[in-house]
């Protein structure tokens, strides 16, 4: 393992914890699931309140100059809490690259807003079922954006998009302004997600990279926003974890606790061990961003966590029986999360190839 926590990790991984504890409504995220265009409008205000938009942020542009590892526990906590807003995980993508290679205008334009929770920003570079088409469909041509983005992940309410587009035959880094585009509401599994299919005609942005430092920057802000997916996939697997063992101690059959059955016993063993494997996984990847390997270590957490919440999500519901499946138990909000996360920033075939093309030099 690449670190341990320390005082200071514990501090922000318990208070995180806490404050999510007691302001989440099983309710009220309930009623988020199935309504279209809503989301936990009282989990971003926390997220503002708590600082957790600024902590990757460097101090320069108003941020606390922390890192994945701190963001990662806050997700860690957000998963747990199954939080109804998608806008953590895309707004620390795009300020990592506008941090990175944006123009001193755009840093002064941006990073304060999305420090301060002001903006709220999106990552538009799936097409089809490929998270990184190598020849997207979307053009950039005369400082303006022509195409569509199918399914974008919190895009019915951002105010920017980092996109990958077409320029001159090779795939480019886009900032634009989404106030001028065209966005129709996805009706999902989750709607907590705000997914909408954005279209662009004639959009203004500001092109970042092209070619092949674009490639290499798309795939680096990928692995970053997936470490910090996988890490609010062990928060769900590890809530779920708790719930079953909970319910294994508390209802009996033939006049014993559920738990004593070695099936019952089994299913819950197996969880803690994919969530504990999942764990160290993403407490590497958070430590290695950013080192040689880093992409590797992303595709672990990613693949690991992806498995151990899957696997929760589905032995929580049959460990509950007939009562799992009811909507007042909750466990809807879990199962269609972990389905939700599993496919986005990309999905499990997607980072297997990455994974093998890392550890052979093949691509897969």
């Amino acid at each position: 393992m690449s670190m341990l926590y320390d005082e200071g990790h514990e501090a922000i991984a318990n208070e995180s914890r806490r404050v999510l504890e007691a302001r989440s409504s099983k309710d009220h995220l309930l009623a988020l699931l199935e309504a279209v265009g809503e989301f936990d409008q009282v989990f971003w205000n926390t997220a503002v309140e708590q600082g957790w938009t600024a902590l990757a942020v460097s101090e320069r542009h108003g941020g606390l100059g922390l890192g994945l590892v701190e963001l990662g526990l806050v997700a860690q906590a957000a998963g747990a809490a199954t939080s109804g807003a998608p806008f953590l995980t895309a707004g620390y993508g795009a300020a990592h690259v506008i941090e990175v290679v944006g123009s001193e205008q755009l840093q002064n334009k941006w990073l304060p807003k999305l420090v301060a929770g002001e903006a709220i920003a999106a990552i538009a570079f799936a097409e089809g079922s490929s998270p990184l088409p190598p020849e997207p469909t979307l053009t950039f041509a005369n400082s303006k954006l022509v195409g569509c983005k199918d399914g974008v992940t919190g895009g019915l309410k951002a105010d920017l998009a980092l996109v990958w587009a077409a320029h001159n035959g090779v795939p480019a880094l886009v900032l634009a302004e989404l106030a001028g585009s065209h966005r129709v509401a996805i009706n999902s599994f989750d709607n907590s997600r705000l997914f909408a299919d954005i279209a662009f005609a004639g959009t203004p942005g500001v092109m970042l990279a092209s070619g092949a430092e674009a490639i290499a920057l798309a795939m680096d802000v990928l692995a970053r926003m997936a470490v910090v997916t996988a890490h609010e996939q062990v928060g769900g697997a590890e809530a779920l974890l708790l719930t079953a063992r909970d319910y294994a101690l508390t209802r009996k059959a033939f006049g014993q606790p559920i738990g004593a059955f070695q099936s019952v016993k089994h299913r819950i063993a197996e969880i803690y061990g994919l969530a504990q494997i999942a764990r160290a996984n993403c407490v590497h990847a958070a430590a290695s961003v950013g080192k040689p390997g880093f992409l590797t270590a992303a595709a672990d957490a990613r693949l690991s966590a992806t498995e151990a919440y899957d696997t929760a999500a589905r032995d929580c519901v049959q460990i509950h029986g007939g009562i799992g499946v009811t909507w007042e138990q909750g466990l809807h909000l879990h199962m269609r999360r972990a389905r939700t996360l599993a496919i986005e920033q990309g999905n499990m075939l997607f980072w297997e190839d990455i994974l093998v093309e890392q550890l052979t030099g093949v691509a897969a």
